[in-house]
């Protein structure tokens, strides 16, 4: 018979194959498929966090070039909780969990049922938590105190009568195990409401009507019904925007390509919109009165709307999201910057009109056009600044080096110290040429004090994603930018040039050393005319430089100065030129009919922040500058408009959530056996058997254990 166990081979189980189908299943329902899909969900939303959603283009191709622009585009990462690969990867949690709760929830209801007093009375000696003692009494009167005991301290327990004695199980703790149900349920509620209430119905929607979206602009009553949604869409989010005295029954819906209008089935009419400010500039409260009015009922009804308090109409919700210009009425005054007369222009703010710029290669007028872009009645800035020095009364003493290093930047810098005033009204528009190229520009409407001068702040960027540079133009005596327009206008004249170089010539050159005035009248013409942008470039390389202002200067000095003299020619060619501009300032004082400026400290700071202004002027990119005599303000509400019929679902399912992870992090679900028989040769004695086991073991578990004992057992083994 050994001969035959040794050399039959031994027959092997056949191993258990599954179709693909079962295969596809198990893997849909693994706990391992549904945590990656949570993590891919987790990265695309830090992506969707950390990139701005719904921008426009030209943003991203600024902040990521053209290429990554583009790639990122195409993995539609500008619109992650709307691609559809997002919501394929919700769909497929929905889907997992799902099977998940399926697969699991019968086992864990019969588990829950189940007290496992089947459990062999030898075996509870191989439990890490055990017991062996004796209570007094017989079996039957020790069961009902055990009993008693376990019914008083929470346990729900079965007995199970055998022949060598009684087996007691108890459990303590089961809601451990609906937490895991109502934990995955959440999961699954979260994502079928995130489901019902994005894109998903509104692209199907739009599929099962035809609907198209819309990439153009224009009025929102000028679009096509191709491009609208009906009334009765049952998942929408959008912005509608209301100036006062206006209604508005139509939301804008943003797609990743254009917008698509969602018809609302009553009219919003703001009647008045409050707004309030703190000390920093910073909205406080802003809230919107309106009328509602039903198309279907044609009631009416007031509401007040403030964040986080929306008004609800008809199952669906309008939120105070933000506020925005409703086409405040504007008057400006339009300063020529090559000279001329100003003129005065009106407009509105969201609308456009055409300016005269300057001449192209042909010759021939450019037209601009002018777009009104926005108002800001309130400007808070921190005013910390101490005031500059500058002793001595000598207007001709100009601290052009002590200045060039912050005649440039922001309205106002900030210091350790806040000074927060409120500086007064601003206005921005934007200027686009013939190519399309658009610079923004941000004006203030009166005089701000910075470093002791008071000035007007005329700022100027390239994109949105630069700050505003701003040209300082310091104030008369009239409080008006009149004056350093006079001498911007002169500068630009060649005869007044010439007369301010021989006046200057004339005034500087030593009476015993007539010989020097040509060539100090000359070297006079030559600054100012590198300091007007007049100086003509001698090479290919000298055009491609800067000409104008002090850069035109420095550039000079680089070119035809050698370096062991620069110092020098710069400190003397730097006071012939503030000795020019002050004869030329003069000047133009005279031809105004005006008498000499007096020779104050309020002057020299006057000329020295005129001399700064007029270099950066050299370089402002329009012919005109636009200065705000009026306004009238007309504010706009800008209210989110939802129908979330996901809502109700998300909330749920927080609250199963919650429910949920409480019940699996701090109930421990915990099973206790009790095995009575009549101790050998003590009929007065029953030998009590104990043991416990835990699902999350803790030191909780071993001092429970103990005191269970305590109670239970006269003495242990």
């Amino acid at each position: 018979m050994s001969d035959s166990f040794e050399t039959q081979p031994m027959a092997l189980a056949p191993s258990r194959r599954h179709s693909p189908g079962r295969e596809l299943l198990d893997l849909l329902a693994s706990m391992r498929f549904a945590v990656s899909l949570l993590t891919v969900i987790c990265i695309a939303s830090i992506i969707g966090t950390v990139v701005k959603q719904r921008e426009p283009l030209n943003n991203y191709v600024n902040q990521f070039g053209p290429f990554w622009a583009e790639v990122f585009g195409k993995l539609d990462l500008y619109t992650v909780y709307g691609a559809w690969w997002f919501l394929l990867i919700l769909a497929f949690l929905v889907l997992s969990t799902s099977l998940c709760i399926a697969r699991n929830t019968p086992k864990i209801l019969q588990d829950l049922r189940n007290y496992k007093e089947n459990v062999r009375e030898q075996s509870l000696q191989a439990f890490h938590h055990k017991a062996l003692g004796h209570m007094q009494g017989g079996p039957e009167a020790v069961l009902a105190r055990v009993s008693n005991y376990l019914g008083q301290s929470g346990w729900k327990a079965k007995i199970q009568v055998r022949d060598r004695g009684v087996m007691v199980a108890a459990r303590k703790g089961s809601a451990n195990k609906i937490g895991y149900i109502a934990a995955h349920s959440a999961i699954v509620l979260v994502c079928l409401g995130g489901l019902l209430d994005g894109d998903l119905l509104v692209r199907g929607l739009m599929w099962a009507q035809g609907k198209t979206v819309y990439e153009g602009g224009g009025l929102i009553s000028a679009v096509a019904p191709e491009h609208r949604l009906p009334p009765g869409n049952p998942s929408f989010r959008g912005n509608l925007m209301v100036p006062e005295g206006a209604r508005a029954a139509t939301a804008v819906l943003s797609m990743p390509n254009g917008v698509v209008l969602q018809d609302l089935p009553f009219d919003v009419e703001l009647k008045k919109f409050i707004v309030e400010y703190y000390e920093t500039g910073m909205p406080k409260l802003f809230a919107s009165e309106v009328v509602i009015r039903d198309h279907d009922t044609g009631k009416t009804s007031e509401a007040k709307i403030k964040v986080n308090e929306p008004l609800i109409h008809r199952g669906i919700a309008l939120y105070q999201s933000s506020f925005e210009d409703g086409g405040s009425e504007l008057k400006l005054t339009a300063q020529a910057m090559q000279g001329g007369k100003p003129f005065t222009l009106e407009g509105r703010v969201g609308g456009n009109t055409t300016l005269k710029g300057g001449t192209d290669e042909k010759g021939e007028a450019e037209k601009l056009t002018l777009e009104f872009t926005g108002l800001r009645v309130i400007n808070v800035e921190n005013m910390s600044n101490a005031p500059a020095g500058g002793e001595g009364t000598d207007v001709r003493r100009v601290d052009l080096v002590g200045s060039l290093n912050k005649h440039l930047g922001s309205g106002a810098r900030t210091k350790t110290e806040k000074d927060l005033r409120n500086i007064g009204p601003s206005f921005s528009y934007k200027l686009v040429d013939a190519a399309g190229q658009r610079r923004e520009f941000n004006n203030y409407m009166v005089p701000v004090e910075l470093d002791g001068q008071r000035v007007f702040l005329a700022g100027v960027r390239e994109n949105l994603n630069e700050s505003f540079r701003y040209l300082r133009i310091p104030v008369d005596e009239q409080g008006s930018m009149t004056e350093w327009l006079r001498l911007r206008t002169a500068l630009l004249n060649p005869q007044l040039r010439d007369r301010a170089a021989r006046r200057y010539a004339e005034a500087a050159t030593p009476s015993d050393k007539p010989q020097m005035l040509p060539q100090l009248q000359a070297t006079a013409k030559r600054a100012l005319s590198l300091f007007a942008g007049a100086e003509p470039g001698k090479s290919e390389a000298k055009k491609a430089m800067p000409l104008g202002g002090l850069p035109a200067l420095s550039n000079f000095i680089e070119t035809e100065v050698p370096e062991g003299e620069r110092q020098k020619v710069s400190e003397v060619l730097l006071r012939i030129l503030n000795g020019s501009l002050f004869e030329l300032y003069k000047l133009s004082r005279d031809q105004a009919g005006l008498g000499d400026p007096k020779a104050d400290a309020q002057t020299q700071g006057f000329l020295t922040q005129a001399v700064l202004a007029l270099s950066d002027s050299m370089f402002y990119p329009a012919p005109v500058l636009l200065q705000l005599d009026d306004f009238k303000q007309v504010q706009a509400s800008v209210f989110q408009v939802t129908r979330a019929p996901g809502q109700k679902l998300v909330y749920l399912g927080a609250v199963l959530l919650i429910i949920g992870v409480f019940a699996m992090l701090y109930i421990k679900e915990r099973r206790l056996w009790v095995w009575l028989e009549s101790a050998p040769g003590q009929p007065e004695l029953t030998r009590v058997r104990m043991a416990l086991s835990c699902t999350r073991e803790s030191p909780d578990t071993a001092i429970e254990f103990d005191q269970l004992k305590l109670d239970l057992l006269k003495e242990g083994v």
